[in-house]
């Protein structure tokens, strides 16, 4: 395969990372200065269309009973789990996107580790969301891979 399209692909699949880490800080600091309350008006509010369609719609209920059993430690949990992934993924984002040979290995163990938590939480949730994310990071993590090894190479020749 051409190393430009390989390149390429793997700037946008790294651009499209640290978006995602963007949205996780947002929202991690979103659930910070939130209350329950203004969380469970904001789920009804956006499910209230889909539950007059249909009162027994699974996601719909699913999301109402959750925001309404949102506990501050929860909360504060979910948060903290947002802000902390997507800051740890921009700082990776960018050393990558700066072709700083330490975020290579750094990049490949966090993902490694979020792969494997992905498939944890996939085999007692069976959510097709977590395989579709982890088919798009094994494809990171074989596009990290191999700019790892290219970027060692041209540092060894130089």
């Amino acid at each position: 395969m051409n190393e430009r399209i390989i390149h390429r692909a793997f700037e946008v699949s790294i651009l499209l990372k640290a978006l995602h880490a963007l949205i996780e800080c947002a929202g991690g600091v979103m659930l910070y200065v939130a209350t329950a309350q203004d969380i469970a008006s904001l789920v009804r509010w956006f499910t209230q269309s889909e539950l007059v369609e249909d009162p027994r719609d699974i996601i719909a209920t699913t999301l109402v009973n959750m925001a309404q059993g949102l506990s501050v430690d929860s909360k504060s949990f979910y948060a903290f789990y947002l802000l902390s992934h997507g800051l740890v993924k921009l700082a990776l984002a960018a050393g990558l996107l700066a072709n700083k040979l330490w975020a290579y290995p750094a990049t490949l163990v966090v993902l490694v580790l979020f792969i494997a938590y992905q498939l944890y939480r996939y085999s007692y949730t069976y959510a097709p969301g977590l395989i579709i994310l982890t088919v798009f990071d094994l494809v990171v993590l074989w596009l990290v891979w191999h700019e790892y090894q290219l970027a060692k190479r041209v540092r060894a020749a130089a």
